[in-house]
């Protein structure tokens, strides 16, 4: 695992940072540490391992979306941290339990659910909506890679923790928008256009510092966040 301090309050934990990089996050507040996403099974020792070092307790773990590369270490870190938060997005909580079922309003033109989705035993114990809180983090809708797919903005800072909303391996994209060097949350992504719409949202919210789940973290992004949006119209 690759670890990198990122300012004075998020941690990057990036496993495979060159093949496949899976990344998700440390999020420093006063009471101690929130995780969000879980990454891989394989990850959960250097999470712990991570948190130990930064000296702070896993207080929440908070997910953007339930595919398999972001929660399948869920269930054993609900048991190293019985007492953490587990905080999910409303609508993703069916999809943990099992239900890939589509709501009518998600039966768009060419939308279907794409990528790898793990059921896992741990549930909930608080579902988000967006304009949530979460310490400092201000929970926002990102639909498209899937349909309850959610964002994390620091209030703080101005970070935004995208999850699969943009992807900066090979440059900085929006989801859904195939890069042949990685194309593989093009290839997961429900709907595009709604992909292509919640990225415009989230260019509006002026984030300093894009961290995503698959690539490096892009400091003051907003440049690179048009170029996406401008490529992913064509």
């Amino acid at each position: 695992m690759q670890t990198t301090i990122l300012g004075d309050t998020l941690i990057q934990l990036a496993h495979f940072p060159v093949l496949f990089p899976v990344s998700c996050y440390l999020v420093r507040e006063a009471d101690g540490l929130t995780l969000i996403d879980t990454g891989l099974g394989r990850s959960v020792r250097s999470i712990l391992a991570a948190a130990a070092s930064a000296g702070a307790p896993i207080r929440r773990i908070a997910l953007t979306h339930v595919h398999m590369d972001h929660v399948a270490a869920l269930d054993a870190l609900h048991a190293a941290l019985p007492e953490a938060e587990v905080l999910i997005p409303a609508r993703e909580a069916r999809f943990l339990a099992g239900d890939l079922t589509l709501d009518p309003a998600e039966s768009l033109p060419g939308a279907k659910l794409r990528g790898g989705w793990a059921r896992v035993a741990t549930r909930p114990t608080r579902t988000l909506v967006p304009g949530d809180r979460v310490g400092s983090l201000l929970v926002v809708a990102a639909p498209g890679h899937t349909p309850g797919h959610v964002a994390y903005f620091d209030t703080r800072d101005r970070t935004l923790i995208a999850g699969d909303a943009y992807f900066s391996r090979g440059g900085v994209t929006v989801s859904g928008k195939l890069r042949l060097l990685f194309p593989f949350p093009s290839f997961a992504t429900w709907h595009k256009p709604t992909a292509l719409a919640s990225a415009r949202a989230l260019r509006a919210l002026e984030p300093t510092r894009l961290a995503v789940g698959h690539g490096p973290v892009t400091e003051n992004p907003l440049a690179a966040m048009d170029h996406a949006i401008a490529v992913a119209r064509v």
